[in-house]
């Protein structure tokens, strides 16, 4: 990967299908979320991804959930996954993702993930996932990830997966309180934890996390930046400017239309290239 010829590193991009026609996942979450984002569902393969994100100028780190022990959708392939991400290592920076709930199988397979298959970080997200992240049950998949030398990017705040459905088909929103995930950075700080999205409501309890602990960051994704909580802006610019990262939520939110509006934002001329690409370069460990 030429980092130098990169506009940008995009951290938060997910794959939504694979190449069988399989969808991470059910009909009813994928239609509720993308009447969240306000638009039409969009699932593109890996190699699709790739094409896109090339004609962008950009790297993407893509990934899957894998949540089949909550919602009962066979999870995406990692492996798939992995090996098509190996055939565009000009733009694609694969993740894995282990359902806690796979317990020592998933510690194993976390390893054989990143020694065979070539992943660089794993993806969680505990509202989906259905499990609270600094329970001490979780903690021997993480000491893993440590141990191989990998971040793990959290799902926080709110998400459009469930809204609007009865009971949000049961998904529980405080599981992704940024809070949670202090325990995990104080208790791993050789892991990496990169905190997703704008932690609505909890936007001052991500920023102290990431203020705090020299060990996490925060990835923009999942909103439009003209919806940024002031104090995020804030933080961008000043005490956080090297802990931010730029991640779309694509194809749920397309990098092009979060550009548009971030350069909107009175953002610093010299923060914008640590947000865009310098600060992932950092996080991933890349150079």
């Amino acid at each position: 990967m030429d980092l130098d010829a990169l506009v940008a590193i995009d951290v938060h991009v997910h794959v939504h299908a694979d190449q069988h026609g399989h969808l991470a996942l059910d009909d009813e979450l994928n239609a509720a979320a993308a009447q969240y984002f306000k638009g039409d569902p969009y699932d593109p393969t890996v190699p699709e991804i790739a094409a896109d994100y090339r004609g962008k100028k950009m790297a993407a780190v893509v990934f899957t959930v894998d949540a089949e022990a909550a919602t009962g959708q066979p999870a995406l392939s990692n492996e798939e996954i992995a090996d098509l991400a190996a055939q565009h290592p000009d733009v694609l920076i694969p993740f894995g993702s282990v359902d806690p709930a796979r317990g020592k199988a998933g510690v194993r397979l976390a390893r054989r993930l990143v020694e065979s298959s070539g992943v660089r970080g794993f993806k969680f997200h505990p509202s989906l996932q259905d499990f609270l992240p600094n329970d001490r049950a979780v903690y021997p998949l993480y000491e893993e990830l440590q141990a191989l030398g990998v971040p793990a990017l959290f799902h926080t705040g709110q998400t459009g997966i469930g809204a609007g459905l009865p009971g949000g088909r049961g998904i529980r929103l405080r599981y992704s309180d940024p809070m949670l995930l202090d325990d995990v950075a104080a208790d791993f700080p050789g892991l990496t934890i990169i905190m997703a999205h704008p932690s609505v409501p909890w936007q001052d309890a991500a920023i102290s996390v990431a203020t705090h602990k020299a060990n996490v960051y925060i990835d923009l994704s999942g909103w439009s930046p003209k919806y940024f909580p002031p104090q995020l802006v804030r933080a961008t610019n000043g005490l956080l400017k090297r802990k931010v990262l730029f991640g779309s939520d694509y194809p749920l939110l397309r990098p092009e239309r979060w550009i548009r509006d971030f350069d909107a934002l009175e953002i610093k001329d010299e923060v914008k290239p640590l947000v865009m690409k310098e600060n992932a370069i950092r996080a991933l460990g890349l150079r």
